[in-house]
């Protein structure tokens, strides 16, 4: 059953943060959190582009609190900026979406000299959580709401080669990997807060598919999946993230995605009913070797336990799960 958008409650008086969200997804992202008055800002590495979003959301919708932030997520030096900007800016921050990546570029570096994908779409919105997880306690309630794909499903993280120096470079595992880290830091995210009995939540989302600028570096595969028949609307892609940031009913570590019940349309859907907020995972690597790369940015720290791959078994479970539900049709 879709969640319709008026199922928001009123955010007045909350400050919510989307990055990525001059178009597409991350737009309709922004627009709706303004649409129930929450005080938006709309992180973008391009600030021209910013103020065109923020002015189109405020010629519908007038009395829109709305602030742009210069992020560039492949930079961990403008990241560190663009966090310490907010910080002087506002005290607290209730909602966090990690929208903004990018899909299968040809090879290509970070700032730093990291895989442009796993740079930007992973390790940049790590370090954006770190910085501002200061706002995110002091706002008393906050979410947390990381998007990865359905790309998850086939991802694998190689902890030797994250940088893609041994291998030959291949963009869609390349891409796989990057959301795969998406999912499994949100779910490893949402397990140390409550075990620290944090005030903060977190979730992980997907879009399912939709037409969006993500897709400029498709080729010719980019014509089939701007159909109607094939993709849904950037509107119905930002439905997950939007439930995960709104919903009361939402528990941390949930995950939650687009189904296609008929074989037409793209609706938001359920979690994948994984209660991972609540289960017990031992695989640490993930997080600390994020945080040797990206440097000490997690105030939730702990000591690396022995490589496993009980988190990246579990992310793909929910991803395979998720997919099964994606494509079932009554």
């Amino acid at each position: 059953m879709a969640w319709p958008l008026d199922h928001i409650p009123d955010l007045a008086g909350r400050v919510a943060l989307v990055t990525g969200a001059n178009s597409g997804i991350g737009f309709e992202t922004a627009r709706a959190l303004a649409r129930h008055r929450a005080e938006t800002v709309l992180a973008c590495r391009d600030l021209d582009k910013a103020a065109t979003a923020v002015a189109r959301i405020r010629a519908e919708i007038r009395e829109a609190k709305l602030h742009s932030l210069s992020l560039d997520l492949a930079d961990l030096d403008a990241v560190t900026m663009g966090a310490s900007t907010y910080a002087r800016t506002f005290t607290r921050l209730d909602i966090l979406i990690c929208n903004a990546g990018v899909m299968a570029p040809p090879y290509c570096q970070t700032k730093q000299g990291f895989e442009l994908q796993f740079g930007t779409n992973h390790l940049g919105h790590f370090a954006l959580i770190g910085r501002l997880m200061p706002a995110l306690i002091a706002s008393g309630s906050a979410r947390v709401v990381v998007v990865s794909s359905l790309a998850a499903h086939f991802g694998h993280i190689d902890f030797d080669d994250l940088q893609w120096q041994r291998r030959r470079y291949a963009k869609w595992p390349a891409y796989g990997q990057s959301k795969l880290a998406n999912l499994v830091f949100a779910l490893e995210l949402a397990r140390r807060l409550a075990a620290a009995e944090s005030v903060v939540s977190a979730f992980g989302a997907h879009p399912g598919g939709a037409m969006t600028n993500l897709e400029r570096n498709l080729g010719w595969l980019r014509g089939p999946l701007r159909n109607p028949l094939m993709a849904g609307s950037a509107l119905q892609g930002a439905q997950p993230s939007l439930r995960a940031a709104t919903d009361s009913s939402a528990h941390s570590g949930s995950y939650w995605g687009a189904v296609w019940p008929d074989g037409t349309a793209w609706i938001s859907g359920g979690a994948a009913d994984s209660r991972a907020g609540s289960e017990s995972c031992h695989c640490r690597s993930s997080l600390e070797c994020q945080r040797s790369v990206v440097g000490s940015v997690d105030p939730l720290a702990s000591r690396a336990c022995r490589r496993c791959s009980q988190c990246m078994r579990r992310a793909r479970q929910l991803g395979r799960h998720d997919r099964r539900r994606f494509w079932r049709r009554p």
